[in-house]
């Protein structure tokens, strides 16, 4: 299973603590993996208008089968509510 998930106004440093806060362990300063899940962190500066622009995080979130897909959604919704309260 792979899904990618953007998430605007949080660093990667950020992802990457709250991937380690659900139970993953830093590969290297761009992947965190987890029991049966992995997820890959990018970033991007985007545009929001004519003269500002945020961080865009990318997540490309992987798991084995085994995992389930129940868990699966499970993880990427706990990512998303600890992504929502910091960044905005």
């Amino acid at each position: 299973m792979r899904r990618e998930k953007e998430f605007r106004g949080i660093s990667v440093r950020l992802a990457r603590n709250y991937l380690e806060s659900l139970g993953g362990t830093a590969v290297d300063d761009h992947t965190v993996e987890g029991d049966g899940w992995r997820a890959e962190l990018s970033a991007e500066k985007v545009a929001i208008g004519p003269s500002m622009e945020l961080t865009e995080v990318t997540v490309a979130f992987e798991a084995d089968e085994a995992f389930g897909e129940d868990a699966f959604d499970e993880l990427i919704e706990d990512f998303r509510r600890k992504a929502m309260r910091a960044g905005g």
